[in-house]
């Protein structure tokens, strides 16, 4: 029976340790999030995020190799979340296609760090040598390859004017969210961005579906 006990005690204590770990290093990646976002990736410090966590250097080493380690699991964790909001599920229309993008605008703004880290990265991979790079080259290949396809699939149902250049819109959408969301970094008090964002995609669709209609909710200007 003592044993029994002593074995509950050491699972219990396992489990603590384990949540005490991933609480460090969801604190670490927030931290990371708000320098990287501030001074960019190459003049953030390792030594200033630890600092900033309240642990050592080598402490922060111990949860993540490197500080492109760290960069590439911050963008991941990113990644994850934009994947929940916006590739869950495949649309039923282009119009809801449209406003799973609106609410990752909406959902953008109650993460203001990560939006101001995502601007100053995109910035600064445009170098080949950086470590993201990669990383944000694929990120907008993988959506424009969707934003592509949920276009297509609406010319297919009969949504979309056959004529639509599919490519030459989807581009445009990303280009105007990426500028909105730079715009909103800069004076998030100056701008609802999920509303321009609205507005835009409902003029998009009004110029191309069939029958001239836009998103629900929007008057016809």
């Amino acid at each position: 029976m003592a044993a029994s006990t002593g074995g509950a005690t050491r699972k219990s204590a396992g489990r603590g340790s384990y949540a005490v770990g991933e609480a460090r290093r969801q604190q670490i990646l927030d931290t990371a999030i708000e320098h990287f976002g501030q001074w960019g990736f190459h003049a953030s410090s390792m030594a200033r995020i630890a600092h900033d966590c309240e642990i050592t250097q080598g402490g922060l080493l111990h949860h993540f190799r490197s500080k492109e380690d760290l960069l590439l699991s911050v963008l991941a964790q990113s990644e994850q979340h934009d994947m929940e909001q916006l590739f869950a599920t495949d649309p039923a229309t282009v119009v809801e296609g449209m406003e799973a993008v609106i609410r990752l605008a909406e959902s953008n703004t109650r993460r203001p760090g990560l939006v101001r880290m995502f601007n100053v990265l995109v910035g600064e991979s445009g170098n080949q040598g950086h470590p993201a790079h990669t990383y944000f080259r694929a990120r907008y290949e993988r959506v424009l390859d969707h934003t592509v396809g949920v276009l297509r699939a609406g010319i297919a149902r009969g949504e979309l004017r056959p004529d639509v250049d599919v490519l030459e819109l989807a581009q445009e959408q990303i280009a105007v969210m990426d500028g909105l969301q730079f715009q909103w970094a800069l004076a998030p008090e100056a701008m609802d961005m999920p509303g321009r964002l609205r507005a835009y995609m409902d003029r998009m669709l009004r110029s191309v579906t069939v029958d001239g209609s836009g998103l629900a909710g929007v008057p016809a200007g």
